[in-house]
């Protein structure tokens, strides 16, 4: 790979270009095979994998059944993205933008394809009245962090985690530029749970899981081995809180469905009851 690149007149995709994930890759959208997918009893049925996006939702889900809401009784299907399983012809027909995760919601008189990961949160919060608050003035607050961290986390996974992590080769400009960007948002985090025990004032929310997910699990370093690289240690309001979330039962059970790396406690690759966490979490103790 060359150090020094001059654009065409017309761009051209490369047809292997060494990365983790250009094998599936393609500047084109749509369906690229013919997959039925299954569906279980359950009202809500999760086409998802345990990436920060899908955690988010299954995340979402063990809360609201935490909480009682047995309304929220969900399967989890694993999507295999590696393996282009987010092509398939069902799946294109939820989400026709092929990424998990993607929800069916069955419990209604004709089903309902919810699809982006924020949205799956607000949908489900508004349909249980659940972790989002009722006053519209905090509402608002929680809307906009949710809101922050679907439009900044793909500076975090898409730009830093790409560059330092996924790409065939080290840059220093795109790993400078998104590591100055990342410590940017560690730092505003990092502030505003200095003053505020959750991330949108005095209450857990749709917000926490949303930045849990990437943030947390970044402070945490279960994302791209880089948390000495970007001086977590340094964010300590921040650090407490991903601590203090990670404790949550719900938030030890959602996190691991749909995983199918890791430790062996830590991989439900498939969910479509409550035991099918509760044996693999047994297996830690």
């Amino acid at each position: 790979m060359s150090s020094k690149y001059t654009p065409p007149s017309v761009w051209q995709p490369e047809t292997e270009n060494g990365g983790q994930w250009s094998s599936i890759n393609r500047p084109e959208s749509g369906t690229r095979h013919q997959t039925q997918l299954p569906k279980g009893p359950h009202p809500f049925q999760l086409y998802s994998m345990a990436t920060p996006n899908g955690q988010k939702v299954t995340i979402m889900l063990e809360e609201l059944l935490a909480l009682g809401v047995k309304e929220a009784e969900y399967d989890a299907h694993l999507i295999k993205i590696g393996e282009g399983d987010q092509f398939g012809s069902d799946f294109v027909a939820i989400n026709p933008n092929s990424k998990i995760p993607a929800l069916v919601d069955q419990s209604t008189s004709q089903a309902i394809n919810i699809f982006e990961s924020g949205h799956i949160l607000i949908y489900l919060a508004d349909k249980f009245n659940q972790l989002i608050p009722d006053d519209p003035m905090l509402r608002v607050q929680v809307m906009n962090w949710l809101f922050w961290l679907q439009g900044s986390a793909p500076y975090l996974g898409g730009g830093f985690g790409h560059f330092y992590s996924y790409a065939p080769e080290k840059h220093e400009y795109p790993i400078n530029r998104f590591t100055m960007e990342t410590k940017r948002q560690l730092d505003l985090l990092d502030k505003q749970l200095a003053i505020h025990p959750y991330i949108a004032g005095s209450s857990y929310s749709i917000a926490d899981i949303a930045i849990w997910a990437w943030y947390g699990n970044l402070a945490l370093g279960r994302l791209y081995d880089a948390a000495q690289f970007l001086d977590i240690s340094s964010y300590t309001h921040l650090l407490k809180w991903a601590k203090k979330i990670d404790q949550r039962e719900a938030v030890q059970r959602g996190r691991i469905v749909n995983r199918f790396w890791g430790e062996e406690w830590e991989q439900v690759p498939e969910r479509h009851s409550a035991i099918d966490i509760d044996k693999v979490i047994g297996l830690k103790r």
